[in-house]
């Protein structure tokens, strides 16, 4: 059965939560994991009735990365704004809440803290359950948001600091079959756009820089890696070499349009043999490089023989979104006591 019994922390009293209980519920969730402050309210883990995401990608962009004591300072000043606001969007108020979710985790720990502080506050005070979301689960809960898409499925979650590909069997039930053994997909790119001098966030402006360039003017290596796991720091290194090599003679948009050529075919090309050993039929892309155009084209592509899913741009990046959707579909933390994690 989907569904999880959740108690109540005051009265003790325990709730069913889950597509299998016919009963509508919201969401109330709330995302503090790295540089976005968001929050949001999903009904029944695919309906979003409000979606409120205050950015610091302007405060953080001086610095050429995120700086983790600003961006725990940055969400103390506006996690009660967002959550007011996503209430009001929604047009409930807090009493109309069936439980309060956060991530839990990975991330930067204080920024977690902000908004698994205030969820928990609000667990306690209203009298609803608290559900813990990993990060990751629900960048593959993206997909369910506004979609009928169902289990089983494979899915390639690509994002700045983790590449997998997760068998989903049900919505309870993910596993990984293959998963980075050094830099992630977006870890890459976020580098490489360093090395060619692009301001932060890197990857947003390598695809931009792509799609003028040609894809085919430099020759450098997809790396051989056993089984479904991946590897991106050879191709890095590789682009290092070559700068140096030709000591600013490069063409950017060129050397952007051939990294970002090698990346998604490396994806491509692991996603498309796992689909064929397990036998499924539907793909799913998530995690920020969801949002990569050459990725998206590539996955797009194969609509003809594949069920293809990516979620919008907006719940491709951290969201609160997501983060509902999660927390009714798939297994959290429960308790009051739990405590955030840096890493997945």
């Amino acid at each position: 059965m989907s569904y999880k019994l959740l108690t109540k922390p005051l009265s003790g009293e325990q709730i069913a939560i889950g597509p299998d209980v016919n009963s509508d519920q919201l969401m109330l969730a709330l995302e503090t994991s790295c540089d976005e402050t968001a929050a949001a309210v999903v009904l029944n883990g695919r309906k979003v009735l409000s979606s409120v995401i205050s950015s610091q990608i302007d405060i953080h962009q001086v610095y050429g990365g995120v700086v983790p004591e600003v961006a725990a300072r940055q969400h103390l000043e506006s996690i009660n704004f967002v959550i007011d606001e996503a209430l009001k969007k929604a047009g409930i108020t807090i009493n109309d809440v069936t439980a309060v979710s956060a991530t839990l985790g990975p991330g930067l720990v204080g920024a977690l803290l902000v908004g698994v502080s205030a969820a928990k506050a609000i667990a306690f005070a209203k009298n609803i359950p608290f559900i813990g979301v990993n990060h990751l689960k629900a960048h593959v809960c993206a997909n369910y948001l506004d979609t009928e898409l169902e289990p089983p499925f494979l899915c390639l979650l690509v994002s700045g600091g983790h590449t997998q590909l997760i068998y989903v069997k049900s919505y309870l039930d993910q596993h990984i079959i293959g998963q980075t053994v050094d830099d992630a997909a977006g870890e890459a790119y976020d580098k490489v756009a360093r090395l060619l001098n692009y301001p932060y966030p890197g990857g947003p402006n390598i695809d931009k820089a792509a799609k003028n360039g040609n894809k085919k003017a430099y020759d450098l290596p997809i790396s051989r890696v056993e089984g479904y796991n991946f590897s991106f720091s050879g191709l890095k290194t590789a682009v290092l070499r070559l700068l140096q090599k030709h000591r600013g003679d490069i063409n950017s948009d060129d050397l952007s349009a051939s990294f970002q050529e090698v990346v998604t075919e490396a994806l491509l090309r692991k996603t498309l043999e796992a689909s064929k050993e397990f036998n499924l039929n539907t793909l799913v892309l998530a995690g920020g490089v969801a949002a990569n155009s050459g990725l998206r084209d590539k996955f797009f592509n194969l609509k003809d023989k594949y069920n293809v899913y990516a979620p919008p741009f907006a719940y491709c990046t951290d969201n609160a979104a997501m983060i509902g959707s999660a927390a009714y579909f798939v297994e959290g933390y429960y308790d009051l006591d739990v405590e955030v994690f840096s890493r997945g």
